[in-house]
């Protein structure tokens, strides 16, 4: 039997975690979450995610700090990390490329973009 697998999605704000969650376990992905940078450090000490889902903007540590921090631990460095973020300025998607995310969302979340993203990295469960 395949392994669903498992999306990390770090984001500060309860009701987009809540619309990733039920868009991509819908597809037949497990989703945990992780309400800031703090508490996903922690969960990252026992679980190793198949792919990151990360808000650029969060209180304390940012999505930038935090996707830094990952690419230096062995265990993460390759796991594709997808920003989710309101910055749609110019240069904001080449900010998050250098700070090491594989690909970018903007704000309000395009389900579909969402979909696809997640898919292009991960092989999707069959339902």
């Amino acid at each position: 039997m395949k392994s669903i697998p498992v999306i990390l999605c770090v984001e500060d704000n309860q009701r987009n975690r809540t619309l990733v969650k039920r868009i991509l376990e819908f597809e037949g992905y497990e989703v945990q979450e992780a309400e800031n940078a703090h508490r996903a450090l922690e969960m990252l000490k026992t679980m190793t995610p198949a792919l990151i889902l990360m808000d650029i903007n969060m209180p304390e540590v940012d999505g930038f700090t935090l996707t830094r921090q990952l690419r230096k631990l062995p265990q993460l460095s390759n796991i594709p990390i997808i920003a989710i973020t309101a910055n749609a300025m110019k240069g904001d998607k080449e900010r998050t490329l250098q700070a090491g995310c594989d690909s970018y969302i903007e704000k309000p979340i395009d389900v579909d973009l969402l979909i696809t993203q997640v898919n292009s990295y991960l092989t999707p469960p069959q339902n």
